[in-house]
């Protein structure tokens, strides 16, 4: 019976090699996403830190991004384990969809500034911060609720000195979410879902 078990267990992992990455990255096992409104496309293991958000780590910040890249090359770029990055969720442009990649309660690598990362959540988009066309009124909606669903969980604030640009972590060398993104229109959109 052991024997025999070995036996499918090895032929379940020998079958699962031939499968193309792409695929069998698709088919991990389906998690509970922290956000209702998202569907699980896991960043690599490589590229966060497990955790378990203690009190002495909380979250007080929310940080927004602009991938400078599409969604899909996004999902990609966290799921390579040589390029050490990743953030909580990423909302694509043209429909709003939302994917989370590393579980809130793990530190994903985003800010580029250990303390910021050790105590936020990353949400990126897709698009270019000088393409002003990616931002648009779906994406703004969609990211808001998530960034409302987030502060009301974690008991933040909804407002700028809580939710924050990439550009606005000390030491930070990026731009983005750059100077197209509408802030006003953002933050009150947050306060409205």
């Amino acid at each position: 019976m052991q024997r025999r078990r070995i036996l499918q267990g090895a032929a379940v992992t020998a079958a699962a090699a031939f499968l193309p990455a792409s695929v069998r990255a698709v088919a991990a096992p389906p998690a509970e996403t922290d956000y209702a409104g998202a569907q699980w496309f896991p960043a690599s293991e490589s590229n966060c830190t497990p955790s378990k958000r203690s009190s002495e780590r909380p979250v007080d910040l929310v940080v927004i991004h602009v991938a400078q890249q599409t969604f899909s090359q996004t999902v990609g770029i966290f799921r390579n384990p040589a390029k050490q990055v990743s953030a909580h969720y990423v909302v694509r442009s043209g429909d709003g969809f939302v994917a989370q990649c590393v579980r809130e309660r793990d530190i994903a690598w985003h800010a580029g500034s250990w303390d910021h990362n050790t105590r936020s959540i990353g949400i990126e988009h897709e698009g270019w911060i000088d393409q002003p066309a990616y931002f648009t009124h779906t994406m703004y909606e969609r990211s808001a609720k998530l960034t409302a669903d987030i502060c009301e969980r974690y008991g933040l604030p909804k407002d700028r000195a809580h939710i924050i640009g990439h550009h606005e972590v000390p030491g930070s060398d990026h731009t983005d979410p750059g100077p197209h993104w509408d802030w006003v229109r953002y933050v009150r959109l947050v306060n409205l879902a």
